[in-house]
């Protein structure tokens, strides 16, 4: 297996600049996630990686040789996009041996190797169907048994569930996942989806406008982000601006004891959910008001008023609150990420 290194990676297309200077290193046998929005370059990664796309500079290295030179059918790793590409005309069989034909492989061991992936990828019955017979997991099964197939030494997937509903996007992320670690092979995951990320990978590496603001293990950067831009990208945040005074956090709601005091100017990010209601004072908090709420089953979403300053908080369904109602907002601040507050 290889481990990969990306080294100061740009990319133009027409005038854009769609990567700035990307640097990566992607462990032998890791499975780590490109999480971004759509177009801020992630999937232009994979593809330069894949050797689709050349870089404008710098330079890629498969266990510390470079490879920018080197041709897609020579570099030892596979993409599978998310639209599968199967070969309509072919079968279950015809498409994943379809790598392996390329390569000249013998039809002895072709048949070999082609049983071996439907057995990997439990298709097991499906061997002589058309892609048109096929659920839209069994085609990701099948696209990922081609990839497969020629033993790559890098698996690169982009998107590869995003055309599947939620149950069967679920079950393929576990069965993705169990092939990975059962391989060993060091595998790029590009998505959109937080939860995706999260959930797969050993690592995130969090890319925004051409540029990887943060890579961590999914505790590091979903609790611990680097920056407003990062934690934004996770989900709706509320946002304080205060002063931190002798270990104290002053702001317009009072002055709470934290353990932050990196900076004297801060912002402090507190999510919806780290904000509990109550009825009545109790602990350290301050008074606001219920502005509105949305029901969704197990959670509520709430939008609050405090010193006129609007804040919004998830919490769960077994205490109800009424638009307008006063309530107690409690907030531990000793555990609240703060940022250097910009110069006004």
């Amino acid at each position: 297996m290889y481990k990969i290194e990306l080294k100061n990676i740009s990319k133009v297309f027409e005038n854009k600049r769609v990567l700035k200077g990307i640097n990566l290193i992607v462990n032998e046998g890791e499975m780590l996630s490109l999480l971004g929005p759509s177009g801020c370059g992630k999937t232009t990664t994979l593809k330069i990686i894949a050797g689709l796309f050349s870089p404008d500079c710098g330079d890629i290295l498969f266990n510390g040789k470079s490879i920018v030179n080197i041709p897609v059918e020579k570099r030892g790793a596979v993409i599978v996009f998310q639209d599968y590409l199967l070969f309509p005309h072919m079968t279950v069989e015809e498409n994943i041996a379809f790598g392996l034909k390329m390569a000249k492989i013998k039809k002895p061991k072709r048949r070999v190797k082609v049983r071996e992936m439907i057995d990997l990828v439990k298709l097991d019955g499906c061997e002589k169907k058309y892609p048109s017979e096929l659920s839209g997991g069994q085609k990701q099964r099948v696209a990922i048994a081609r990839a497969l197939a020629i033993e790559p030494k890098v698996l690169l997937l982009d998107e590869p569930f995003s055309n599947l509903d939620t149950r069967l996007r679920e079950s393929m992320r576990i069965f993705v996942c169990d092939i990975q670690k059962k391989l060993g092979i060091t595998t790029i995951l590009v998505t959109h989806d937080k939860e995706e990320a999260l959930l797969t990978s050993h690592r995130v590496a969090v890319i925004l406008d051409g540029e990887i603001k943060q890579i961590g293990t999914p505790a590091e950067v979903y609790e611990k982000p680097s920056s407003p831009l990062v934690a934004d990208f996770f989900g709706e945040k509320n946002y304080l601006e205060g002063e931190i005074i002798k270990g104290f956090f002053v702001c317009k709601m009072g002055k709470f004891k934290t353990g932050f005091d990196k900076y004297p100017r801060v912002m402090a990010m507190i999510r919806p959910e780290e904000i509990e209601l109550t009825d009545s004072e109790e602990g350290s908090g301050f008074w606001g008001r219920i502005l509105s709420k949305q029901y969704a089953g197990d959670k509520i979403y709430y939008k609050l008023s405090a010193n006129d300053i609007q804040l919004k908080c998830m919490a769960n369904s077994k205490n109800m609150f009424e638009a307008n109602q006063r309530v107690w907002l409690k907030i531990d601040f000793e555990k609240t990420i703060f940022f250097k507050a910009e110069k006004s």
